[in-house]
């Protein structure tokens, strides 16, 4: 995880964290016992720059990661567009498309400092990762098209045949 860390770090963007599956997967393999990491589709790397508003950008960035660590399944989004992709309100920042992802398990990011501290982002708090709940972010639950994206994300995600012992909250 470091190196997928120390890697997304030379891209040098603003805001950037790498977030989602890469965080809450390993919390669940770990509090499931796991002895290898489960594979994951994606790497999630987001950033926030309102100067480099295109998804050319993005290819571009995740074709650099990718020279760096080819094995690495590289995803990299700019959250400045991304509100537009989800319908959804500007984002004023990363931690706040975070808080608009779909479940409170997978909206955590980290990142590395200048002296390698890992850094974590949780804007729905670490509560529901840890004690291995699935629930609706706060915001997937104000409209009933957001609540029918979690739950579709549920069925299609299908989280529990890996993690046997996460608990669902349905909205």
């Amino acid at each position: 995880m470091m190196e997928i860390l120390k890697t997304a770090r030379t891209l040098e963007l603003p805001d950037w964290w790498v977030c989602a599956g890469f965080v809450r997967s390993k919390i669940w393999d770990t509090q499931h016992g796991f002895n290898e990491r489960t594979e994951l589709p994606d790497i999630d790397v987001i950033y926030f720059d309102p100067h480099l508003d295109s998804e050319e950008v993005e290819k571009e960035l995740e074709a650099k990661l990718a020279s760096i660590q080819p094995s690495v399944p590289w995803s990299v989004k700019n959250q400045v567009r991304m509100h537009r992709i989800n319908n959804l309100e500007p984002y004023s920042s990363s931690i706040d498309a975070m808080s608009k992802f779909p479940e409170t398990a997978t909206a955590l990011g980290v990142k590395l400092d200048e002296y390698d501290s890992v850094i974590l982002a949780a804007p729905c708090g670490v509560e529901d990762v840890l004690q291995l709940k699935l629930r609706a972010t706060e915001y997937f639950t104000k409209t009933e098209e957001r609540k029918k994206i979690f739950e579709d994300r549920i069925l299609k995600k299908n989280w529990q045949s890996i993690w046997t012992n996460i608990e669902i909250k349905h909205v």
